[in-house]
């Protein structure tokens, strides 16, 4: 298996070095990419009088003094973000705060990339840009000025826009909100928040809403190792899946943000086997892990616009996968690839049926056909890296002949990528010719070349986000999601805690449905509505709170308006009135959309009282705990801390419990019941480990590990 550690996140170094140059003091950031276009960044930082020095290739530590929010200098030079459209957007959100003038512009590919979906909502804040060539395009002037709060509704997801306006907000001193009709990469909301900004996100009814709320006077100084690119590692995963039986790479110490590995879930709906594993500490909010990608037969798939966000730069290699895969792909959703570094969908289109691919052009994606024919041929990078890289792989496959034109454009994003795509096909004359060598950037540490990887041994881990991706079933039929897996059962019978265990044991995350029903109550109780008027709540009024389930590692914080609850949902004022509230129908209604979006991807285990029967009446496993009236009485007053009840503590709690379970088994709508098929645990005489491990042992048929 060769393992490979590869270069520094180039989103992250991007935004690494800007928020280092506004912080007050210090900071020590170490894993840069020292690729053209975050150089391009630390350029333009230069520029505005903030010393970096050279990026080292082997990821050294670099420290840069920050001047604080508005301690920016007015440039006497025109910023160039040569190919880089986040250098140029980031930076426009940079200096609408300023008290400066500065020009920006870029190569004559970016000039050509639209710059009003920044600069418009820029404008709203009360920034004042004058374009100075094309209508919308660089080279634009931009004279920073007192800044507006903003609340944007972007028509698009983008990570560009959203951070621009998070950085306006930050460097203005003024509250600002975005609401993406998907969510986009979030690496900036995360280093916010790694750095104790107000900073907060979660799905509401218009989209997924990302704020910040009273910014602070000065940004701490970071203090960071940025994670090897997810981007970069995705062409040599897709390498080991495609490059036959027996194959295997291991990419270490890469990042696994959430909104950046949306790939995996697609190829695992195409059949791929890998491992994720998640690392024990984050950095700054960032997950970070391996991946272990093996010899696999692929099988075509559609790819929607709701998961293009997430894999958004990764298209072109997903395009190899679809070449060697077995039957058709269709990619829609995708028309932002038009105004990327190329016209993406153009490039690859035109470049696959070059080399022998049959692939038709869409008005926002592509439709591959697979074939496992020698590919034979000359493609045109368009100067864009990532189809160099794409074209590469492929190229490096047994059989195919395939020459790259302009190969040295990789360096953009992946200085050496030509040195380790050579080493992981040793001595085979074969694969990306032209692709001369770049210079020496981070190399891999190879335990052998690809051959006598074994079955999956270890377990799946990665738990970033509700959309995150797993390992892909074995026997589930493929249907765009992972797993689900239901805990239903009577109060007290420990389904919480039992399904936080399985969650944690199985690499999903965990749904505590209860959460909900108690966050709806403390709401309306906090509002001052009084239960007694509960029974009359129609739609209308349950609409006005703003309950958001937000993606956690492994589970889901609840977040009422802004506010993330916790102590909140246990209080006994909650506690004694969620019961009469979770029996109302209108209520069940209004929060059945909640639980069904937490699972929409699945890779989860819920638990509640009607989870199996209604809100996902199609999950693989489902489950129904119980245990004696007296064991579940005992469970509650521990809940409480009683470990040594009385008699007469013992059997009041008893008859509660006993009165429960009837107005639950009573109910018109979701009554308590064993949902069909489920399976049966009565723990009762069961340890706590015992009860875990009978679910688990039942929930690996559904995944590989």
């Amino acid at each position: 298996m060769m393992e490979l550690r590869l270069p520094g996140d180039k989103s992250l170094t991007h935004r690494a070095l800007l928020l280092a140059a506004l912080a007050e003091g210090e900071s020590r950031l170490r894993g840069l990419l020292a690729g053209a276009d975050p150089l391009a960044t630390r350029d333009a930082v230069e520029a505005l009088g903030v010393p970096v020095g050279p990026i080292p290739r082997d990821g050294g530590e670099v420290r840069v003094p920050g001047v604080g929010l508005r301690g920016l200098r007015e440039p006497t030079e025109v910023l160039d973000g040569r190919n880089s459209g986040t250098t140029v957007r980031l930076l426009l959100g940079v200096l609408a705060g300023q008290r400066l003038v500065a020009q920006l512009t870029g190569d004559e590919t970016l000039r050509r990339r639209p710059m009003r979906r920044v600069t418009v909502p820029l404008g709203a804040m009360g920034a004042r840009f004058r374009e100075l060539g094309a209508p919308g395009c660089l080279p634009i002037e931009v004279q920073g000025s007192r800044l507006r709060p903003l609340a944007h509704v972007s028509p698009v997801a983008s990570a560009q826009v959203k951070g621009a306006i998070l950085l306006a907000g930050l460097v203005g001193g003024v509250p600002v909100s975005v609401v993406e009709p998907g969510q986009s990469r979030d690496h900036t909301e995360r280093l916010f928040g790694g750095l104790g900004l107000p900073v907060g996100w979660g799905q509401e009814k218009e989209g997924w809403r990302v704020w910040l709320a009273e910014p602070p006077a000065t940004v701490p100084p970071l203090d960071l190792s940025v994670p090897g690119d997810f981007s970069s590692a995705a062409f040599f995963l897709v390498l080991g899946l495609v490059s036959g039986p027996g194959a295997a790479v291991r990419v270490v110490d890469v990042g696994l943000n959430p909104t950046r590995t949306g790939l995996l879930a697609v190829l695992a709906r195409m059949g791929a086997r890998f491992e994720v594993e998640r690392a024990s500490e984050d950095q700054c909010g960032e997950p970070v892990g391996s991946v272990v990608a093996y010899g696999s037969g692929l099988r075509g798939a559609d790819v929607g616009a709701f998961e293009i966000p997430r894999l958004i730069d990764e298209i072109p290699i997903l395009a190899v996968a679809a070449a060697r895969a077995d039957g058709v792909t269709r990619i829609t959703g995708a028309g932002e690839l038009r105004v990327k570094e190329s016209d993406r969908i153009a490039a690859l289109a035109t470049n696959l049926r070059a080399v022998g691919v049959r692939a038709d052009e869409l008005p926002d994606g592509l439709e591959i056909e697979g074939t496992d024919r020698p590919l034979v041929g000359g493609v045109r990078t368009y100067g864009d890296h990532r189809i160099a890289m794409a074209f590469g792989v492929l190229g490096a496959l047994p059989g195919n002949r395939i020459e790259i034109r302009d190969p040295a454009v990789v360096d953009v994003s992946f200085p050496g990528f030509w040195e380790i795509l050579r080493s992981l096909s040793p001595g085979r004359e074969r694969g990306a010719r032209g692709g001369a060598a770049t210079r020496d950037a981070a190399r891999p540490t190879a335990s052998g070349h690809a051959g006598g990887a074994g079955p999956h041994k270890g377990r799946a881990v990665d738990e970033g986000d509700a959309a995150a991706p797993r390992p892909a079933s074995r026997h589930a039929a493929p249907r765009g999601r992972g797993p689900i897996v239901t805990i239903d059962g009577p109060a007290g019978s420990g389904k919480s805690t039992t399904a936080r265990a399985v969650a944690r044991r199985l690499g999903f995350r965990h749904l505590d449905s209860g959460a909900l029903y108690r966050a709806l109550t403390f709401a309306l109780l906090d509002a001052g509505i009084a239960p007694d008027r509960w029974p009359q709540l129609t739609p209308a009024d349950l609409d006005p709170f703003r309950i958001v389930l937000r993606p956690g590692d492994d589970g889901f914080a609840v977040v009422l308006d802004s506010r993330v609850l916790d102590a909140e949902l246990r209080s006994p004022q909650v506690t004694d009135r969620v019961s009469e509230l979770s029996q109302l129908p209108v209520v069940r209604t209004w929060l059945l959309a909640h639980q069904r979006a937490a699972g929409a991807l699945g890779w989860l285990v819920a638990d509640g009282r009607d989870m199996g029967t209604v809100v996902f009446p199609d999950a693989d496993l489902k489950v129904f705990l119980t245990a004696s009236l007296e064991e579940r009485a005992r469970r509650r007053l521990r809940e409480r801390g009683i470990t040594e009840p009385g008699t007469t503590q013992l059997k009041a709690e008893m008859r509660r419990l006993e009165a429960r379970d009837e107005r639950d088994q009573r109910r018109t709508l979701s009554p308590l019941r064993s949902p069909e098929g489920a399976v049966f645990v009565d723990t009762t005489q069961l340890s706590f480990d015992a009860q875990v491990e009978a679910i688990v042992r039942r929930a690996q048929d559904l995944t590989p590990s």
